[in-house]
């Protein structure tokens, strides 16, 4: 058993130096044009940010247009090459109209060269309860790109104050257990994690845990990844029905308090 844990190890070690070889050989940002809806501000006026540092040309997308010309300014600023870099800005409800938001990427990409990197930073949570939301339909359709999907716990932006406002209770006692990440944080292990080509970007243990659980059927992005999801499966489901056992204890006690209120009315 000893013997298989080093082999174990021995692998493990051997993959992360691999994978530090090939980041440090992957293509940068430099010129390349990135799209970034909810640019305005939040996670996406981070993210933004980052990659000008990098070296990228910008396209910011929101609807606010006093936002994007602020958003725009500070970009700018923090441009790698700020004589030859572009930051540009629309102003567009990318929920509202597929055609508009057609239209509008197609420009873009007249002004400043083909999409590189798209990173979707638009929408906002609306909170309630699961017996107060309508039924509708999401379609997809699949297309030859990469794809990384962002598992932050709550990060503080302008988006999370409003959320905060609707969101019941338990909701936010659950929610507070991983604590509240800066936007800098998110926005800069997103780009990580997309240039490496993984499909999960993680920040902290409960986001790390939510990775390795919801693996699935979910792409592999490399050899260790994968056998870390394969050793630690098990391990973390039971660390999982930890975390469950005092979820559902919020919310009885949620519950009592809510009902001990009600009878003193």
């Amino acid at each position: 058993m000893l013997f298989q844990i080093v082999i174990v190890a021995a692998i493990l070690a051997c993959l992360f130096v691999i994978k530090q070889w090939l980041s440090s050989r992957k293509q940068t940002l430099d010129k390349k044009h990135v799209v970034i809806t909810g640019g305005s501000s939040g996670i996406g006026k981070s993210v933004a940010i980052e990659v000008a540092r990098m070296g990228a040309n910008v396209t910011l997308i929101a609807r606010d247009v006093q936002k994007l010309e602020s958003a725009k300014l500070e970009v700018t600023k923090n441009c790698l090459n700020p004589d030859h870099q572009i930051v540009q800005y629309i102003s567009l409800d990318v929920g509202d109209n597929y055609d508009a938001v057609e239209k509008a990427l197609h420009a873009a990409e007249d002004d400043m060269g083909p999409i590189y990197l798209l990173v979707n930073c638009a929408g906002m949570a609306i909170c309630g309860r699961l017996e107060d939301t309508s039924v509708s339909d999401i379609k997809c359709k699949p297309y030859n790109v990469s794809v990384t999907l962002a598992l932050p716990p709550d990060t503080d932006t302008p988006g999370f104050a409003n959320e905060e406002k609707t969101k019941p209770l338990e909701t936010r006692l659950i929610s507070q257990s991983a604590g509240l990440l800066s936007p800098q944080v998110v926005a800069k292990q997103l780009i990580k994690d997309t240039m490496d080509g993984n499909f999960y970007s993680t920040v902290g243990f409960e986001s790390f845990l939510l990775k390795i659980l919801c693996a699935g059927m979910a792409p592999v992005s490399s050899l260790s990844e994968f056998i870390l999801q394969v050793m630690l499966m098990g391990l973390f489901r039971a660390i999982c029905v930890g975390y469950l056992i005092s979820f559902h204890r919020i919310i009885r006690n949620c519950m009592k308090t809510r009902d001990k209120t009600k009878k003193s009315e």
